[in-house]
């Protein structure tokens, strides 16, 4: 009777260890949300002979993000549910392989467009990344997402170095090969030399004909998400 109870005790055991091992091996590591970060202001760029810190005029101009740069980004963020609902993951995945421009003209920010190659799109997991690629987004098909501004944007002053605005940006936004108008939430700060904007807005994979990629281990994934950009563009 004792040996049974010890070979029942060792399955639970080894069961255990089995599932967290089986867990912790599914389980997202999401990455933080994109946000403002606090840059020094710098104040030795001179534009026209003028000092960057007259943002009346350095701030004039066209800027630009390249493909490339880590510290640039467009991703999504996006809950998964485990098989038999046992858990729940925030899963994440970005890319840096990101174009961008606009122009700004006084309180006035207009001419932007932001496209990334979803190709290039890397969670934690190599084989969502490969999913994604062939189901769901089938970014092998439908490689490009892309924000267009339809309303240049008004801001209420020009913005200090340093100064931290919030904004809210109407564009068309294409996803899986469909268009819609959208509104985006944004940040954005200027350091005397970069312009940062940082950015989320919810989605309806739905909306865009995107049906959630299937895996074995992985029960769903939610019909919603979130877009999340950073971008840190330089004069052009």
């Amino acid at each position: 009777m004792r040996l049974l109870k010890w070979l029942v005790l060792g399955v639970v055991v080894v069961v255990g260890l089995a599932f967290a091992g089986w867990y912790f091996f599914l389980k997202s590591d999401p990455e933080p949300r994109a946000a403002i970060k606090e840059t020094p202001i710098v104040t030795s760029t001179t534009v026209a002979g003028q000092d960057s810190t007259d943002s009346s005029s350095v701030l004039d101009g066209n800027w630009k993000v390249e493909p490339g740069n880590p510290q640039n980004f467009v991703g999504y963020r996006v809950t998964e549910k485990l098989v038999a609902n046992i858990s729940e993951s925030e899963a994440t995945g970005r890319t840096d392989n990101v174009t961008a421009s606009m122009t700004i003209d006084g309180t006035t920010v207009k001419d932007v467009t932001v496209t990334a190659d979803l190709r290039d799109l890397q969670s934690d997991n190599s084989f969502r990344d490969g999913r994604i690629r062939s189901d769901g987004l089938e970014s092998d098909d439908f490689p490009e997402a892309k924000f267009v501004l339809s309303e240049p944007l008004t801001l209420s002053a020009v913005p200090a170095a340093g100064e931290t605005i919030n904004t809210e940006a109407k564009g068309k936004f294409t996803l899986h090969g469909v268009t819609k108008d959208v509104t985006i939430r944004l940040e954005g700060r200027w350091d005397g030399k970069q312009v940062q904007v940082v950015g989320s807005m919810p989605i309806a994979f739905g909306d865009y004909g995107v049906s959630a990629p299937s895996a074995p281990a992985v029960a769903s994934v939610d019909d919603n998400g979130e877009m999340e950009l950073q971008l840190f563009f330089d004069r052009s």
